[in-house]
């Protein structure tokens, strides 16, 4: 059944969630080598923006507390997660003192933690910011990267993990 127009003017927050969350999207984990340790967070925001500068663009919510120590450093690492890493992708979600507990990973080149069996990881440094509303769109770029072919994405859609045809069809 076909969603009906809002009927223009105001946007209700819950339609928009609701009707964007048929965009099934990736997701990410962001991590930077700070100070005392590895940090980083879940980002389900994330696309390709530019090949020539290469340039990759996240979106971390205002509200976070780790982009802004991301920020400060200003080289992160973005891990597209695997679609067997539904708990890692929760694990950088929580605001929680250690999330790398548990967690292997190598460093990048550039010395960013590169996390263990991820689809893809992008090496980046901070190009420029911009007001996202509740959000900020950050720009970054592209300093190196690498994929293995052989893993399948981890994907967010309707307010779940993985596409809804296939949880119902596996229910």
């Amino acid at each position: 059944m076909s969603q009906p127009p809002s009927g223009g003017g105001t946007v209700d927050p819950r339609t928009m969630r609701d009707v964007l969350g048929h965009f099934a999207s990736g997701v990410t984990v962001v991590t930077a080598q700070g100070e005392h340790g590895p940090i980083g967070f879940t980002c389900q925001s994330f696309s390709s923006l530019s090949l020539d500068p290469p340039l990759v663009v996240i979106a971390p919510a205002r509200t976070s507390r780790t982009w802004p120590r991301l920020r400060e450093l200003g080289r992160f690492c973005v891990n597209v997660l695997a679609e067997d890493q539904t708990e890692l992708s929760a694990q950088f979600a929580r605001s929680s003192a250690d999330k790398f507990a548990g967690v292997s990973w190598r460093p990048s080149l550039q010395g960013q933690p590169v996390l263990d069996d991820v689809v893809a990881w992008i090496d980046c440094e901070l190009w420029a910011e911009y007001d996202g509303g509740d959000h900020t769109l950050v720009a970054a770029r592209v300093l190196d990267l690498g994929a293995d072919p052989g893993r399948r994405p981890l994907l967010f859609h309707r307010g779940a993990y993985g596409l809804l045809e296939t949880r119902a069809a596996e229910g």
